[in-house]
């Protein structure tokens, strides 16, 4: 192969290279979240939920578990405050998640929902939650993380548990980046 041979091999990798991450990276995750919205898929709970007065079913009673786990880089200690609790249909809940920083330094951390069984997703819904906004704990702080749910009075029949999941990321590095970048935009100091 002759050095051009070899330099135009090397463009045409680096060129699909570069596609690939840009299609991970800006492509992808717009797409996955048009998927899961449709198929409810990922069990994915949506934002905040307005709620509008409806009956509570005292007939019925589902099972709602809660489950907390840390992503590999994350070092808090996180978990439910209650593992399980039975409620009625349209009832309004309160219930929280404790998360402690066991470490030396102040950090940020989001939790990410997941639900299961799937098709229950559009039938759970957050009124307040601590996975709508990032929450910063100081070295050594313990904090009571509150939600309220309600599991709508349309719930499909059949469906009598119910398993809400946060998974939590350390994302300390990219709130300090996003405050950088806000602090030395030319824009902002004129």
């Amino acid at each position: 192969m002759s050095l051009s041979a070899n330099a135009k091999t090397t463009a045409k990798l680096l060129t699909l290279a570069v596609s690939m991450l840009g299609f991970a990276l800006f492509i992808m995750p717009p797409l996955y979240d048009a998927f899961c919205e449709i198929t409810g898929l990922n069990g994915k709970t949506g934002g905040r939920y307005e709620a509008v007065p409806a009956a509570v079913d005292t007939e019925r009673t589902v099972k709602v578990q809660f489950v907390a786990s840390n992503n590999e880089n994350m070092p808090w200690e996180f978990k439910p405050g209650t593992v399980e609790l039975r409620v009625h249909p349209g009832e309004a809940v309160d219930t929280v998640f404790v998360a402690r920083n066991p470490t030396e330094h102040d950090m940020v951390g989001q939790a990410i929902p997941s639900l299961v069984p799937f098709k229950a997703a559009s039938y759970f819904h957050k009124t307040e939650c601590f996975c709508f906004n990032q929450q910063a704990l100081a070295a050594g702080e313990t904090a009571e993380l509150g939600l309220r749910f309600i599991v709508d009075p349309d719930l499909p029949p059949g469906v009598n548990t119910i398993t809400l999941s946060y998974t939590l990321f350390d994302v300390t590095e990219r709130v300090a980046k996003q405050a950088n970048n806000k602090n030395s935009d030319p824009e902002r100091e004129g």
